[in-house]
């Protein structure tokens, strides 16, 4: 059976890790402050800005919360990131993604100044991670690095597969992988042979937004599998994009859907919070 990789319990390391670092800086006088922003009430968007609460409590670090109704304009919504922009109390600005359909949320994102950035999107935090430059990194493919690192699994030198293209997973995933001297593929839905390529994989990384599509016939024997992917089956029971009862058999090392990658977003994007005093 697989080494189960904890994501709960690496999280709650790394958040304990921050709570110190806040405590020291605290004590220094050195205030963090995290903005979130959430346009409409979207249940899932509702759940994580309050996770995103809980975690700023715990780490101790200062969180605004501006809920603004669905009808809110994009210009409105321009002007409240322009304020916090200029507010030098806020040190990371975050807007709730996705935001309704009458706003662009490709300005949205690149009217975050990319000194608050703390989602990791805007295309000034890409572009230093996509050339070696400090920035901030996308949470969730930060948040697997760390997975890795803390479970003991060596990535120079490992053949790594990336399943998913998105500007938020797949692109900075195989990005980190570099970084970390792995030699990475990025697969997608015009990869041709799709299994041949995932079986070459020591570490394979799933974020292709498909329920249960990944099963033990895509993966080489003791190989890492990190499924990025969340979703409900047909029991209304949450599951990833890959199939754990099956992968599990064959995999050396599998992250759970939930309580694999899922927590690391969220101490990750706290771990930005606290690297916000540094980015200049």
């Amino acid at each position: 059976m697989a080494q189960l990789i904890d994501g709960k319990a690496i999280s709650k390391q790394i958040k304990d890790e921050l709570k110190e670092q806040v405590a020291e800086l605290s004590a220094k006088g050195v205030k963090i402050c995290l903005a979130v922003i959430q346009v409409g009430n979207d249940p899932a968007s509702s759940v994580y800005v309050g996770n995103k609460k809980k975690a700023c409590a715990y780490i101790g670090i200062d969180s605004l919360s501006y809920e603004l109704p669905e009808e809110t304009t994009e210009e409105e919504l321009l002007e409240l990131i322009d304020k916090l922009n200029k507010d030098d109390a806020v040190n990371g600005i975050l807007v709730q993604l996705p935001v309704p359909k009458h706003i662009d949320e490709d300005k949205i994102i690149k009217a975050i100044s990319p000194l608050k950035d703390v989602d990791g999107f805007h295309p000034m935090s890409v572009g230093a991670l996509s050339i070696g430059q400090p920035g901030f990194v996308s949470c969730t493919p930060a948040g697997v690095i760390q997975l890795l690192k803390r479970s003991g699994i060596e990535i120079a030198g490992k053949e790594c597969v990336v399943i998913g293209r998105s500007n938020i997973v797949g692109k900075p995933m195989a990005m980190l992988l570099l970084r970390e001297n792995g030699t990475v593929t990025i697969c997608h839905s015009k990869t041709k042979d799709l299994k041949e390529v995932c079986k070459r994989a020591d570490i394979l990384v799933v974020a292709i937004g498909r329920p249960k599509m990944i099963d033990a016939s895509y993966i080489k024997e003791g190989a890492t599998v990190i499924d990025v992917g969340i979703h409900r089956d047909e029991n209304n029971k949450l599951c990833g994009d890959v199939d754990f009862e099956s992968a599990s058999k064959v995999a050396g090392a599998i992250t759970p859907v939930p309580g694999g990658v899922g927590p690391m977003t969220i101490a990750m994007l706290m771990h930005n919070c606290v690297d916000s005093i540094n980015i200049k």
